[in-house]
């Protein structure tokens, strides 16, 4: 097919990515699979698009559905519950909802294990999932149960009303001790499995304040205005003081490992947000899980 002159410029990916309705990684595995061509030149996925070019782009064979596995998930805790929303408790190493991919348990699978009946809205392996964490991180979340609860949880997310709190122990001091970070974030430009501050990124605001000081890091309060893909993680690394622990995208492994963490320091500490049945504001919040507490004692009585 020609490519739509509302793409010109565009990369291969992202083009393919807006076309078919493919994510940006699975995009680049055809290009980087001799699957995409460009008026009869194979393409990579950097290269750029132009307006009425002739596309040809080899199609994957059609995946089977996923299936969510109703699987307890030890450490999930519920924090609260009633006929509209269930709030939990996530353990890190447990991923929101399935994926292609993913083997691992997950926060739906275990609500089925433990017989909720979540909101039926949504994508059939994201049903009630109105936001996600990390598999890396800990901490609250939020899970519709009725249908009306997952329209006005979804539309409160999209009006940035949700107070999403979040504890990070960074590497050394932010300057200043309090501040906002205004940086757009996309795709990394070499790195599929990574973020980045990009020219061309969606726009991203961080907010954060110190909590304690200490020798070589820094407890911080951060409220996300927006919710990218790895916000905090990729802001902090950006403002050059990294979650401690956070390897992927900067962190001094040698730190980690005497801190004993094996992913980053950031935990989703509090959650407030407008119930759906009735409009009240109801908040939340949770204890930092043992080994993100291990590593903040530790790095407390190295700085007496």
């Amino acid at each position: 097919m020609p490519v739509p002159d509302g793409l010109e410029g565009e990369r291969v990916d992202a083009a393919l990515a807006r076309m078919f309705g493919f994510s940006r990684t699975k995009a680049a595995e055809l290009a980087a699979g001799g699957k995409v061509s460009l008026d009869g030149s194979v393409a990579g996925k950097s290269e750029r698009v132009h307006g009425g070019a002739w596309l040809e782009v080899e199609m994957p064979a059609a995946a089977a559905p996923i299936q969510i596995v109703a699987e307890p998930v030890e450490g999930m805790e519920i924090v609260h519950d009633d006929d509209d929303v269930v709030v939990i408790m996530k353990p890190v190493g447990v991923a929101a909802h399935p994926s292609p991919g993913w083997t691992g348990t997950t926060v739906i699978g275990g609500l089925a294990a433990a017989g909720y009946r979540i909101s039926t809205s949504g994508a059939a392996e994201r049903q009630g999932i109105v936001h996600r964490l990390d598999v890396g991180t800990s901490g609250l979340m939020v899970v519709a149960k009725s249908e009306r609860a997952y329209t006005r949880l979804k539309q409160q997310f999209r009006d940035r009303v949700v107070d999403k709190r979040y504890h990070a122990l960074v590497q050394g001091h932010p300057d200043p001790m309090s501040g906002t970070i205004d940086a757009p974030i996309g795709r990394h430009p070499t790195h599929d499995y990574k973020w980045a501050v990009t020219a061309d990124g969606k726009p991203s605001v961080t907010h954060y304040d110190l909590i304690e000081a200490f020798r070589s890091a820094s407890l911080l309060d951060i409220k996300l205005e927006t919710g990218r893909t790895h916000q905090i993680r990729v802001h902090m690394s950006a403002h050059r003081h990294p979650c401690v622990g956070d390897l992927t995208y900067g962190a001094d492994p040698v730190m980690a490992k005497r801190l004993g963490l094996t992913r980053q320091w950031l935990h989703a500490k509090r959650l407030g947000f407008e119930h759906p049945a009735d409009g009240e504001w109801v908040e939340f919040e949770s204890d930092y899980p043992d080994d993100l507490r291990h590593a903040l004692d530790t790095v407390r009585a190295d700085s007496r």
